[in-house]
C-alpha cells in the first residue's frame, strides 16, 4: 500500500495506483476527456493535470501512478490555469458551433469548458476541414475532431478491425481511416462504438428525422412504426426518466401524438425469428456434427458485415434467416398489407433501432423481398427519436401510454431479450428444446447465457443429442471464436453473436453516457419484462401461430424461405 495525500486529505491506495484512481476513491472528481480505462490510458488531451509538491510541471492523472508520500494538489492555481491552457488550444483546432452539433449537452468537451469558465479562446481557430460524405450512415466531421485516439483504441481493442489510425505527423497529425482508405470502402461494421465513445460530435450517424417527418405528412403513406426491444431500456434515459416512467407503452403514446398510423413492436418479429431460425438448426445440426462447424445467428448487421469482411469462407454457417428488422418490413409489405387490404407500395415501414447499422442493412442485397422497393424504408436510432421528440416539444413524463397496435403488436418473453447478449440463444433454445422434447422447459433453464461476459459457452442435453453453445459480445470476442473455429480447437454446434459489448443494450444508436452508460440496469430492465410477460416462449404467441396458420404457412416453408430468409455473399474488396 500506498499512502499519499491528495488537497490535504491522507489516502492508502494498492501500489501501481495511478493518481486518478486515487482521487477518486476519496470523492475528488478529477476532469478526464480522452481517458477510458483499460482502453485509453495515454493522457492525449492533458485535461487530467495536477500539481505534485515537488515537481516543476504538472502530471497527467490518469497515467502516472502514486508514490508515497506524494502531496498532490488537482485543483490548485497552477493545474487550473495548465489545465485552462490545454482546453483553449484543443478548442483552438475545434468547430465550436455548438447549437448545431448533435452532441450539445452530451459533450464532454463543452461540459469541461464551462467547468472551467472558459468564455473566450485567444488562439487563432484553425478546424481541420475535409470532405463529408453525408450519404453514409457513419459520419466524421474532423472539424470536431480532439484527436483524442479514442476512437482508434474501441476499433483496435475491442472490435479488432483497425479501422481508425493517426495519420501524418507534427501539426498535421491527425485520425483518419486507416490505410488511406474512404469509411465506406473500408471494412468497418458500422457498429457504431466509434461514435458512443467519442467524448464529442466528430463521428454520428447520419440523421434521418426529415425523411420520417416528410413520410408522416404525406398523404399518401401509411407509416408503419416498428420498436427494437433494446430501444426500451434507454429512450427514457434523454429525458431523465427512470425505466418504470419511461416504458415501450409512455414511446408509443408520444409516438401517437407525432401522427404515425400504426406502432408495432419488433419484438413480433423476433419472435418469428426464433421459429425459423430455431428450426433451420434442428434441420441443420446433423450436418453441423458431420462438418464439426456451428450455426451462427445472424440478427445482428453488424456481426453479419463483420463475418463478410474477415471470415467470409464461413458464410455458410450464418443463419440464413433475416433480422427481425427485415423480417418486420417483409411481413408488414405482405401479411399486413393483406390484411389492410392496401397496395404494399402506400406502407412506409419505419425502425427505431438501438443500431447505426441497421441504416445500411436496409439497402443490402435480398431486403426487398416484397418487390416494392425496400422492405425497411427507414432507420432511426434510439438517438434520433429522442431528438425526433424533442422536435415536437414532446415531455414524455406527461404523456399517457398507449398499447401497440395489432397483430404485429404481440409479443412474448423470449423475444424481449433479444437486446441483451445471450438474449438470442436463450430464446432459441426455449423453443428448440420445446420442439425436441415435446414440451415446455423451465423458462429461466438456459440462465447461462446471461450476464455481460464477453464469452460464455455451456453444453446441455436435447433428447439424447449433446448440443454445445457460445455466446460472444463484442466483435473482439467475436474474433476469438471464430480463430478456435477455423483451428478446430473448439466444438460448438451454435454461436450467437453481437458486435456491440453487452449486446443492443449498448448498440451504437443508444443515448451516449460518455463511457458511463449503465449496462448493467438497461440488461436487468428487459430480463424483468421477460419474467412478467405471460407468454415466455416464441411458440406460444398467438399473433405468431395466427400468421403461419393464415399466412406463412409452417417455419421453413417455400414462403416463409421467400421472404424471412436471405443469401449471405461477401462484397467486393475495394
Amino acid at each position: 500500500m500506498v499512502t499519499l495525500q491528495i488537497n490535504n486529505q491522507s489516502v492508502s491506495v494498492p501500489e501501481g495506483t495511478t493518481i486518478l484512481e486515487a482521487a477518486k476513491k476519496i470523492g475528488i472528481n478529477i476532469p478526464t476527456l480522452c481517458f477510458l480505462k483499460d482502453i485509453n490510458e495515454i493522457a492525449a488531451c492533458r485535461v487530467c493535470v495536477v500539481e505534485v509538491e515537488g515537481m516543476d510541471r504538472c502530471v497527467t492523472a490518469c497515467n502516472s501512478p502514486v508514490e508515497e508520500g506524494m502531496k498532490i494538489f488537482t485543483h490548485s492555481r497552477k493545474a487550473r490555469l495548465v489545465r485552462e491552457t490545454n482546453v483553449k488550444l484543443i478548442l483552438s483546432e475545434h468547430n465550436y458551433n455548438c447549437a448545431t452539433c448533435v452532441r450539445h449537452g452530451s459533450c464532454s468537451l463543452q461540459q469541461i469548458a464551462q467547468d472551467l469558465n472558459i468564455v473566450d479562446v485567444p488562439y487563432k481557430v484553425q478546424p481541420e476541414v475535409t470532405e463529408i460524405n453525408k450519404n453514409f450512415p457513419l459520419i466524421r466531421d474532423t472539424t470536431k475532431c480532439i484527436k483524442c485516439m479514442r476512437c482508434v483504441q474501441i476499433c483496435d481493442k475491442i472490435q479488432t478491425l483497425h479501422i481508425w489510425d493517426v495519420v501524418n505527423t507534427g501539426s498535421r497529425t491527425t485520425v483518419n481511416v486507416n490505410h488511406d482508405k474512404k469509411i465506406e470502402t473500408s471494412d468497418c461494421s458500422l457498429c457504431g462504438q466509434c461514435i458512443v465513445n467519442c467524448p464529442v460530435g466528430a463521428l454520428r450517424e447520419r440523421d434521418d428525422v426529415d425523411k420520417v417527418l416528410e413520410a408522416v405528412e404525406n398523404p399518401d403513406l401509411l407509416t408503419v412504426v416498428q420498436i427494437a426491444p433494446a430501444v426500451r431500456a434507454a429512450w427514457g434515459e434523454a429525458f431523465g426518466l427512470t425505466n418504470d416512467v419511461a416504458t415501450e407503452k409512455k414511446l408509443v403514446g408520444c409516438l401517437r401524438k407525432i401522427g404515425f398510423d400504426y406502432i408495432f413492436d419488433t419484438n413480433f418479429t423476433a419472435d418469428l425469428t426464433i421459429m425459423e431460425e430455431g428450426n433451420e438448426f434442428l434441420e441443420r445440426l446433423p450436418e453441423i456434427k458431420k462438418t464439426k462447424t456451428p450455426m451462427f445467428t445472424s440478427c445482428c448487421p453488424g456481426w453479419v458485415s463483420f463475418m463478410k469482411t474477415e471470415y467470409p469462407e464461413y458464410l455458410s454457417c450464418l443463419s440464413s434467416a433475416k433480422s427481425p428488422q427485415q423480417m418486420f418490413g417483409a411481413i408488414t409489405k405482405s401479411y399486413y398489407a393483406k390484411i389492410l387490404n392496401v397496395d404494399p407500395s402506400k406502407l412506409f415501414v419505419i425502425s427505431f433501432m438501438p443500431c447505426v447499422s441497421k441504416k445500411r442493412e436496409i439497402g443490402l442485397e435480398g431486403m426487398d423481398s416484397c418487390k416494392t422497393g425496400k422492405d425497411v424504408d427507414v432507420v432511426l436510432t434510439t438517438r434520433e427519436v429522442d431528438r425526433l421528440l424533442k422536435a415536437f416539444y414532446i415531455k414524455p413524463e406527461m404523456e399517457k401510454e398507449s398499447d401497440f397496435d395489432k397483430p404485429l403488436g404481440e409479443s412474448s418473453g423470449a423475444a424481449v431479450i433479444f437486446g441483451a447478449t445471450g438474449g438470442v440463444m436463450e430464446a432459441a433454445l426455449r423453443t428448440a428444446y420445446s420442439i425436441v422434447v415435446g414440451k415446455n422447459p423451465d423458462p429461466d433453464a438456459f440462465a447461462f447465457t446471461r450476464g455481460l461476459d464477453g464469452i460464455k459457452e455451456a453444453e446441455l442435453d436435447l433428447k439424447g443429442n449433446k448440443i454445445k453453445v457460445a455466446v460472444a459480445s463484442s466483435l473482439g470476442n467475436a474474433r476469438k471464436i471464430m480463430e478456435s473455429v477455423k483451428k478446430g480447437t473448439c466444438d460448438y454446434d451454435f454461436v450467437e453473436v453481437m458486435a456491440c459489448p453487452g449486446g443492443c443494450i449498448n448498440g451504437g444508436g443508444q443515448p451516449i453516457h460518455d463511457g458511463h452508460a449503465d449496462l448493467k440496469a438497461r440488461t436487468t430492465y428487459l430480463y424483468d419484462l421477460d419474467k412478467h410477460n405471460k407468454i415466455r416462449f416464441s411458440h406460444e404467441n398467438p399473433e405468431i401461430i395466427r400468421c403461419y396458420k393464415d399466412y406463412l404457412e409452417k417455419p421453413l416453408s417455400h414462403k416463409s424461405h421467400e421472404l424471412l430468409h436471405v443469401k449471405h455473399t461477401a462484397p467486393e474488396k475495394a
